[in-house]
Parts: C-alpha cells; sequence; structure tokens
C-alpha cells in the first residue's frame, strides 16, 4: 500500500475510522523531525503558522504536545495527497489572510511572531459571542459559491483556522504515541462491553482504537 491509498484510508469518516497500525506507522515515519523538515504542501510561511497553532491547540503539558507527534507534518500530508484542489486553494487563501491581518496587527512578518502573539490574535478569532459563533458556524458550512464579496474573507480566514484545529486534533488522537502513551491502551483487548459506567474505565480516559 503506498502513502496516498494509507491516508484515503485513515480520513475516510474523519474522526471516527479505525485505521490499521501499519497505517499510524507509515504517518510516523514520514517525518520524524519536528525541526528542518521540507513540507509537500505548505509554504515556509504556512509552515510557521501551523507549527505555531498546532502548539497552541495542543501544548506539551503532563501529557504529549502536538508538536511532539508531527501534527504539522500530518496535515501538510493530508493537503499534499487528499485534499481537493479546492480546499487546497482555499486553506492557501485563509493561511494568506491570517499573515496579513498578523503583519498589520504587530507589524512583523508572520515568520517572526512568538507564541504569545500568536494566541493573542487567535483569541480575538475564538474569544467572541456566542451569536457571533453561531453565524460564523453558519457560514462555514456553505458552499464558496455562496458567499458574497463581503462575507468572503471572514469565510476564508475560519476556513483556515479549523481546518488546522481539525487536523490538529485528528492527527493527535490517531498518533501512535498518543494512542499508547495517554489513551488507554490495550494491545490485547478482551471482551467487548459496549456501554459501562465511566467510573469502570481506567483513569476516565477513553481507549485507544
Amino acid at each position: 500500500m503506498d502513502r496516498r491509498t494509507a491516508l484515503k484510508n485513515l480520513s475516510i469518516g474523519l474522526g471516527y475510522t479505525v485505521a490499521a497500525p501499519t497505517i499510524f506507522n507509515m504517518l510516523s515515519s514520514c517525518s520524524a523531525e519536528t525541526n528542518g523538515w521540507t513540507p509537500l504542501f505548505l509554504s515556509a510561511d504556512e509552515k510557521h503558522m501551523v507549527t505555531h497553532l498546532a502548539d497552541i491547540i495542543l501544548p506539551t503539558t503532563d501529557t504529549p504536545g502536538a508538536l511532539e507527534v508531527n501534527v504539522p507534518q500530518f496535515l501538510d500530508l493530508m493537503y499534499a495527497d487528499i485534499e481537493k484542489e479546492q480546499n487546497q486553494d482555499i486553506f492557501k487563501k485563509g493561511a494568506a489572510l491570517f499573515a496579513e491581518t498578523f503583519k498589520t496587527k504587530f507589524d512583523i512578518e508572520v515568520t517572526e511572531g512568538s507564541k504569545a502573539q500568536y494566541e493573542t490574535l487567535l483569541e480575538s478569532y475564538f474569544k467572541i459571542s456566542e451569536a457571533n459563533e453561531k453565524a460564523i458556524f453558519k457560514l462555514q458550512s456553505l458552499t464558496i459559491e455562496s458567499i458574497t464579496k463581503a462575507e468572503m474573507d471572514n469565510y476564508l480566514l475560519y476556513k483556515f483556522l479549523l481546518s488546522v484545529r481539525r487536523y490538529t486534533l485528528f492527527g493527535y488522537y490517531t498518533s501512535e504515541k498518543v494512542g499508547e502513551q495517554v489513551l488507554n491502551y490495550d494491545p490485547v483487548p478482551g471482551e467487548q462491553k459496549g456501554c459501562i459506567p465511566l467510573e469502570d474505565v481506567p483513569n476516565g480516559i477513553a481507549w485507544s482504537l
């Protein structure tokens, strides 16, 4: 099975699929280094943005962070090999808008920004009223062809940010390291119990698939 086929199998039913361990091994071995890797899809600016954003979404604490399981590399592979051309174009345009906003706000290039500055800008997009949040998600549910010119920048920007968040979570929770070290892991599972009280689950943590 080549990488493209493996990634397609992994992406079916995003967030709900069970993939073979060999597929995860392929993903984790694509780029073992968190620094100095060469993207297939992301530009240098986009690589910098995605790395900072993934680190903010899932930072290292007492458990591994997004960067420790190569989430930016995972997103890069998914966009290079899986995402449709239209989605690739939307991602690029949204990333460009984020970079432009970053430069306007901090008067520096996006590649020169600190994690704290990224956090400040990200908060401005997600610490919003419930009404604004509903409006954003309603906008995101539309096709790009139905978006008005006045709404387009907001649509593209949130498409970029939400895509980074989605692939950060997906890549993280399907990584081998998180599956074995963070989630409950049993390489030789026993009896399947479909419905048990949460207090009966070790540490109250989901099982690794």
